[in-house]
C-alpha cells in the first residue's frame, strides 16, 4: 500500500430536504481506505451504505465535511465536469443490476466509456476484449447482447467496463445481489483477485455476511452512524480464489 490514502472522509454528515423536513444520512462520519484496500461495508437498509458510495464517487455532496479521492482531490473543490472526468479515469462502478445497455453487445458495452477518454473505436474494442478476455467472457459471449447471458456472464461484463479505463479504485453496490451462491462466489473471487493481484482499492457496500469476509476490512453502519470498524486477524476466504482469465 501507498501512504496516500485512497479515500478520506473528514466528519461528514448528509441530510435530505429543507431545514424543516430534513432527513438524515450520514451524520459526522470520519473515515480512511488505504490503497489497495479490500472494505466491506454492511448495515440495513436506510443505514447510509449507498449515500457513503454516492458521495465517495462524487454523485452526491455532503452537507458538512471533506470527500477526497485520488490521491488528494476534495470533491466539492471540483466542478460537475471535473468530477465526471475523475469517475471516468480513476473510479470503476460495478452495481447489482449490471446497467448494461440491452442494445449493446458485450464488447460494445465495455469498449463505450473510451470514447469519452480519446480511444478510437477500433482501438477501444481491441482493448474492450483485452479485458473481457481477463474477466473469463469467452469470444462467443462478447458478440451477445446482455440478455443472451447468464447473470454471472452480465456481471463479469460489467467487471470489465468498470476496468477498461484502468481506475484504481472499484466501487461496488451489492455486486452479487442479483447472483446464485456459486455464481456470486466467482464474482467476489474476481474482486478480490483485483485487489490482491493489482493492488486496486475495492469498496463494497452488501448485505451478504459471507461476502463481507472478502474484506481486509468491514465496517457496519447504523442510524447514519459507523456503529463497527474491524480489521480482519486472518483471512480464510483469500485462498484460492479462482483466476482472472478463466
Amino acid at each position: 500500500m501507498t501512504d496516500t490514502p485512497a479515500v478520506v472522509l473528514e466528519r461528514v454528515s448528509k441530510s435530505y430536504g429543507d431545514a424543516g423536513h430534513a432527513v438524515t444520512a450520514l451524520s459526522d462520519v470520519s473515515l480512511q481506505v488505504p490503497a489497495s484496500q479490500f472494505l466491506s461495508i454492511m448495515g440495513p437498509s436506510g443505514s447510509g451504505k449507498s449515500t457513503l458510495l454516492n458521495l465517495i464517487a462524487g454523485l452526491d455532496t455532503p452537507t458538512h465535511g471533506r470527500v477526497i479521492v485520488g490521491g488528494g482531490q476534495e470533491l466539492t473543490h471540483l466542478s460537475d465536469d471535473a468530477r465526471s472526468d475523475l469517475r471516468l479515469r480513476h473510479i470503476g462502478f460495478v452495481f447489482q443490476s449490471f446497467n448494461l445497455f440491452p442494445t449493446f453487445t458485450a464488447e460494445e458495452n465495455v469498449a463505450w466509456p473510451l470514447g469519452f477518454v480519446g480511444r478510437r473505436w477500433r482501438a477501444a474494442k481491441v482493448r474492450a476484449a483485452e479485458v473481457l478476455e481477463q474477466m473469463g467472457v469467452d469470444a462467443a459471449a462478447r458478440s451477445r447482447l446482455p440478455a443472451e447471458l447468464s447473470g454471472g456472464e452480465q456481471q463479469r461484463v460489467a467487471i470489465a467496463r468498470a476496468l477498461v479505463t484502468e481506475p484504481r479504485l472499484v466501487l461496488a453496490d451489492e455486486p452479487t445481489g442479483n447472483l446464485d451462491s456459486q455464481t456470486g462466489r466467482a464474482i467476489l473471487d474476481v474482486l478480490l483477485q483485483l485487489n490482491t493481484q493489482r493492488g486496486l482499492t475495492v469498496i463494497m457496500v452488501t448485505h451478504n455476511a459471507f461476502a463481507a469476509t472478502y474484506g481486509q476490512r468491514t465496517l457496519e453502519l447504523r442510524d447514519d452512524l459507523i456503529v463497527r470498524d474491524v480489521h480482519a486477524d486472518s483471512e480464510p476466504s483469500r485462498k484460492g480464489p479462482v483466476p482472472l482469465h478463466r
